[in-house]
């Protein structure tokens, strides 16, 4: 009874998500299934309407943005992404939400740059596996992981 309910406390998105670049992200992995996704973060999330792919999204609070989501083609994760500049998240090399934009390039190197309308995304490519550090006003304020040369901004 004890396990059971263990288990049920650790459902939900990461509090302090670790994003480990051409590997995972929250604890998943690209192609993770519908299933593994709640198994791993739990049933409380929402659906996009009008997306043009089947994306969730799974926040911290009800009506607040801060959270991440899991985009879908043919029923496999493609794409995992945080929204709003969730606290706590970071990469496997202590890259964090509100670091200086100059981190990403003493962390990782330089990378290719693409403009997404108010925020940009450094995009490091490791095998088939793309990873975006999301800078807003010179701060990192996001993560993504993605297919390599899928469009990296959400």
């Amino acid at each position: 009874m004890i396990a059971v309910a263990l288990t049920t406390l650790a459902l939900g998105l990461p509090q302090h998500g670790v994003v480990v670049p051409g590997k995972s992200f929250g604890g998943l992995r690209l192609g993770a299934l519908g299933a593994q996704v709640e198994a791993s973060w739990g049933k409380r999330h929402s659906s996009c309407q009008g997306c043009s792919r089947p994306t969730w999204y799974f926040t911290y609070k009800r009506f607040e943005p801060q959270g991440a989501g899991v985009a879908f083609v043919r029923g496999a994760a493609s794409s995992f992404f945080t929204l709003w500049s969730p606290a706590g998240w970071h990469t496997n090399r202590g890259l964090t939400i509100g670091d200086q934009e100059a981190r990403i390039t003493k962390l990782y190197g330089t990378l290719p740059r693409a403009e997404c309308g108010t925020y940009s995304a450094l995009v490091l490519r490791r095998g088939g596996t793309d990873t975006q550090f999301y800078v807003y006003r010179g701060e990192v304020w996001g993560f993504g992981v993605s297919s390599a040369g899928a469009p990296p901004c959400h």
